[in-house]
């Protein structure tokens, strides 16, 4: 079986971050750009969130957990944490590269 890719185009920083906060546990909106706020620094306003979110729910990543609450709850989907996983694997290997090719060349090459 193939595994999701997290092709996401321009949007996929806010994307990203969205995922990595609901593999910790299902956030709401605003619990989700406080949680992205601390563990990345960025803020992430409000309708970049729910047009992220749209994305990400439209292509299975995510879905709405049920609940009574004003406040819609998400939860990373299988696919979206199978997708994020090869996501964040491969931004590893390219970092790894980058970091060993800084470091092999010393300060700053000529």
């Amino acid at each position: 079986m193939a595994k999701p890719q997290l092709d996401l185009g321009r949007f996929a920083e806010p994307a990203l971050l969205i995922l990595i906060s609901l593999a910790g546990k299902p956030r709401h909106g605003y619990a989700m750009m406080e949680d992205i706020s601390g563990f990345a620094g960025v803020r992430v306003g409000p309708g970049t969130l729910y047009g992220a979110i749209s994305r990400l729910e439209e292509r299975g990543f995510i879905a709405a957990v049920p609940t009574d609450d004003r406040r819609q709850p998400y939860r990373i989907t299988e696919a979206g944490r199978t997708a994020l996983e090869a996501h964040l694997d491969g931004m590893t290997s390219v970092t790894t590269a980058g970091l060993e090719r800084i470091r092999q060349n010393g300060e700053h090459p000529e």
